[in-house]
């Protein structure tokens, strides 16, 4: 069986630094091509209630952004060669100025910024910018959109493009359907490749969606195992690994 490419998405110190980065291992031994590491927020827009309880947590650490780049420059020089995107919303990356917010992602080993409040044809110079350092800007697409702004979306020679499958908030199992796959079709017209996210949580979800998306994103069921096992390390890193591997279509540890 071909591996499926994953997308994991990690909230930056939770429940803490030292857990966070055994998760990040544990993802990556299970076959994860790609870290998502959100830095926490207080009002997220499509946050679902396993990751915004996990912000939450770790907000009350006064946990910064500053905190958030050191986590991810750490994994990015243990792990050189992976592909590290940087999930946020717009205020954390405009208070500071998005010139400077890009630069500091950087350098701490980013690829491509996810940042679902900064619309694409109006991302106050974030293409720009990440383009600048060496980055790539992948705007999110959801079932909601027109017909006529998903077609300019599509059209506008993004590389990848995050497509939302269902409208809402993230960690809800969402049914993959043929309307599922019609919409993957028309956000991919354009020629951008897709990432397919929200409430993906099995393998059968992942298998449905592999054809049609160059990776699934998965996020809240990780959050999750985490949340359930932030006491016993060893079965944490078990259940991670093991989990990423169903998402991968993998029967054996490793990819």
């Amino acid at each position: 069986m071909k591996k499926i490419k994953l997308m994991s998405h990690l909230v930056a110190g939770y429940p803490n630094t030292e857990t966070a980065l055994n998760a990040a291992r544990a993802l990556i031994k299970g076959g994860a091509d790609i870290l998502e590491i959100q830095l926490p927020f207080s009002d997220p827009s499509a946050d679902g209630p396993a990751i915004q309880t996990a912000c939450t947590q770790v907000l009350s650490r006064k946990f910064k952004t500053r905190d958030g780049f050191d986590f991810i420059s750490r994994i990015h020089k243990e792990f050189p060669d992976l592909t590290i995107y940087l999930m946020s919303y717009a205020s954390l990356a405009y208070t500071p100025g998005i010139a400077n917010f890009c630069k500091k992602a950087a350098e701490a080993g980013v690829k491509g910024m996810i940042i679902p409040d900064l619309p694409f044809d109006n991302d106050e110079g974030l293409s720009a910018e990440c383009k600048k350092n060496g980055m790539i800007n992948i705007p999110v697409a959801a079932p909601s959109m027109s017909k006529e702004r998903l077609e300019k979306l599509s059209s506008a020679g993004f590389p990848y493009i995050y497509a939302a499958l269902r409208t809402g908030i993230t960690g809800t199992d969402t049914r993959i359907d043929d309307k599922t796959i019609d919409f993957l079709k028309n956000v991919s017209k354009g020629g951008s490749k897709i990432y397919g996210g929200f409430g993906i949580s099995n393998g059968k979800q992942a298998n449905l969606l592999a054809s049609s998306v160059e990776a699934i994103v998965a996020g809240s069921v990780f959050v999750r195992i985490i949340t359930e096992n932030k006491d016993n390390p060893e079965k944490l890193s078990k259940e991670i690994e093991a989990k990423a591997r169903e998402l991968c279509g993998l029967q054996e540890a490793g990819c």
